[in-house]
């Protein structure tokens, strides 16, 4: 059984997420660099994804910063009932939180992009800290609610993001496989270099971008279409796949009795 949608969760390839050219070499591929390998801290940090294992015809359509704020955005979104995820930087929004309250009426989530959009990784543990936990502050303040889901800017990261995110409650670092360049073509960090169900797609946006942001998701709408699949809520089936893998991994843990006996 699906849970019910929580109120709660893209890349900007000219606004700065995914790098324009020549800026930040290295950190346009949505990953930056693969996950880190098991770790020995005491307590579980937020997996890195960008792909949800799912056997449901669904990709995510995800948002960064929240530069472009295109009103007939918020129409689309009602009128189709997409629930895309805003990952929103807090200097970038700047007066603009209104635009994102009703979006979050029609249907999309609001999750966590840091305050001021720094990469992040090489950073000392008290900074990345602050980026994290001082957006965590400011969505609860405009929305009251506290995002679980994290997007590094740049798509940098490293174990110290990790630690900090896990401290500001996140579970779950979310970057992209897929990236909807300026032109409206898809492009892929890893993989097949085609859509496929359970990719996390990141729609570029920015206040000077042509097309607008809502004629560049239609155009991605009827790619998605072409293929078979439709948009998911990114937060129900990342939740669903990671209590999937604690069970399964506390299931598997040396010296745990299966139930019953």
């Amino acid at each position: 059984m699906r849970r019910p949608a929580a109120a709660l969760l893209c890349t900007v390839l000219l606004a700065g997420c995914a790098g324009t050219a020549g800026e930040r070499p290295g950190a346009a591929d949505g990953r930056a660099q693969d996950p880190p390998p098991a770790v020995s801290d005491t307590r579980r940090l937020p997996p890195v994804v960008d792909h949800v294992p799912t056997r449901e015809p669904v990709v995510f359509l995800t948002y960064d910063d929240g530069a472009e704020r295109d009103p007939r955005f918020v129409g689309l979104v009602r009128e189709r009932r997409l629930p895309v995820s805003m990952f929103l930087t807090d200097s970038v929004v700047g007066p603009g939180y209104g635009h994102f309250a009703r979006l979050r009426a029609v249907g999309a989530s609001v999750q966590n992009h840091t305050l001021d959009h720094p990469a992040l990784r090489g950073l000392p543990y008290a900074g990345q800290r602050a980026e994290i936990c001082g957006q965590q502050r400011k969505l609860r303040s405009r929305f009251g609610i506290s995002p679980r889901l994290f997007r590094p800017p740049y798509g940098t990261y490293d174990r110290t993001t990790l630690r900090a995110a896990a401290d500001c409650g996140i579970t779950a670092v979310v970057l992209w496989r897929a990236l909807l360049t300026a032109d409206g073509e898809l492009t892929y960090t890893r993989g097949e270099p085609a859509l496929r169900a359970g990719d996390i797609v990141s729609v570029p946006a920015g206040e000077t971008m042509s097309p607008s942001l809502t004629e560049r998701t239609v155009r991605l709408l009827r790619e998605i279409e072409r293929k078979g699949l439709r948009v998911g809520r990114l937060e129900d089936h990342l939740e669903d796949h990671l209590e999937d893998h604690r069970t399964h991994h506390l299931e598997r843990a040396p010296g745990r009795r299966a139930a019953g006996n």
